[in-house]
């Protein structure tokens, strides 16, 4: 059967042809349709275009969407929704002055995380997560990455990627996992981390490998966690079990973490929040894509990447929520599209195509979803009646998505 949208105001994110990315120049360009119609079958997009020129469809289901707008789902690409527990009391400390690093020296932070989870069962943490991804699919989230990195044991980290698998399993947006045994190191690790590295190379790496249990890995590369040398090493092993980095980087500080990643075909690079002129050298003519996570600059009351920076050099650039416990407890893409539009000095036509086409690309999903394709998923949301694509980032304190659908069910 059929399903037919009609009458939209405006059909954004229009594409007749199925692009990678857009970079540059390009962002500014948000493709429309106004009038227009949406059909979708069998969970894809088989048509589209404007009323006028609507077909004939002699059994259809029909959805009037007389002033509102349908938008492609957003494409989250860095979340680390599975954890234990909240970290309300270190949103405290910061308030009261205590750093990032003050907190992770006290105990807090990834390795507070670790400690919850290492104490929760694998039913556990699937109840929790399942609610989450619930919450952010009917805010919009078509497509998300979760990354693993809350259990730095073999046995915690292979507990929280077999949440991720059952995910996968048991919801119909695509989901990606990344491994991220290299998020920290263990309390017992800290007067040798060699050693840990070893573990992730030699026993987590090959179990992750063997149970098919992520398609990417990451390191947080970053002064006080692992060098760039430690990066790559752990890299260039995940490359040799097939999988693709995906990488932390530049949060904090530059420490030529971002070369280094392009080099080894990475492909995002992510955080950005400082950036030199020879990390843009590094990204130019690069496949790596550049991901910014202004929800967690928000919340911890730092830099926010130098948007204007990236997409001025010709680069592309995506946007994601970077959803986790410590950072950024929210998993919400309509506020990140926003807070890149007030905070980033990006467009709205920018921010959209960042959270939707340049998203996809960084979870290798440009071919399924992020734009509004014959033959991609239908994965979409349907506005409230608005006046134009331009309130969503506007009316940053409202959600204006009335209905989500993926696969073109009804969330």
């Amino acid at each position: 059967m059929t399903t037919l949208l009609i009458n939209i105001k405006e059909l954004i994110q229009v594409r007749e042809e199925s692009v990678k990315k857009v970079s540059g120049n390009e962002m500014k360009k948000l493709p429309t349709l106004k009038n227009a119609f949406l059909a979708i079958k069998d969970e894809k997009i088989i048509d589209f275009g404007l009323m006028k020129d609507i077909p004939s469809y002699s059994a259809a289901i029909l959805i009037d969407c007389k002033g509102k707008m349908v938008f492609p789902t957003w494409c989250d690409s860095h979340t680390h929704i599975v954890y234990a527990g909240t970290r309300e009391q270190e949103f405290v400390d910061r308030i009261n002055g205590l750093t990032y690093e003050e907190i992770a020296k006290k105990g807090g932070g990834i390795l507070n995380s670790a400690k919850r989870l290492r104490e929760s069962s694998e039913e556990e943490l699937y109840e929790l997560t399942k609610v989450r991804l619930d919450e952010v699919m009917r805010l919009g989230t078509g497509a998300i990455e979760i990354k693993s990195g809350y259990g730095l044991t073999t046995d915690a980290e292979l507990k929280m990627l077999r949440v991720v698998k059952r995910l996968r399993d048991e919801f119909d947006l695509p989901i990606k996992a990344t491994f991220l045994g290299a998020h920290a190191f263990p309390e017992e690790f800290k007067e040798n981390q060699e050693a840990y590295i070893d573990v992730i190379i030699n026993e987590m790496l090959p179990k992750v490998a063997s149970e098919n249990l992520a398609e990417f890995v990451d390191v947080f590369c970053e002064t006080g966690y692992f060098t760039v040398a430690q990066t790559e090493k752990i890299i260039q092993a995940a490359k040799k079990v097939g999988l693709q980095p995906k990488v932390h980087v530049n949060q904090f500080t530059t420490i030529g973490g971002v070369e280094k990643c392009v080099s080894n075909d990475a492909l995002s690079v992510d955080h950005l929040e400082v950036l030199s002129d020879d990390d843009i050298k590094a990204l130019q003519g690069s496949g790596t894509m550049p991901v910014a996570l202004p929800s967690c600059s928000y919340f911890l009351s730092i830099p926010y990447t130098p948007a204007r920076q990236i997409i001025d050099n010709n680069l592309p650039l995506a946007l994601a929520s970077d959803y986790n416990p410590g950072s950024t407890p929210s998993g919400n893409m309509n506020f990140v599209v926003a807070t890149a539009c007030i905070k980033m000095k990006m467009t709205p036509e920018e921010a959209i195509n960042a959270a939707t086409i340049n998203g996809a690309y960084a979870m290798n999903l440009s071919d399924e979803v992020g734009s509004i394709t014959k033959g991609k998923k239908a994965n979409f949301f349907i506005t409230k009646e608005i006046s134009s694509y331009n309130f969503l980032p506007y009316n940053f304190g409202s959600s204006v998505i009335e209905s989500v659908y993926i696969n073109g069910k009804l969330v």
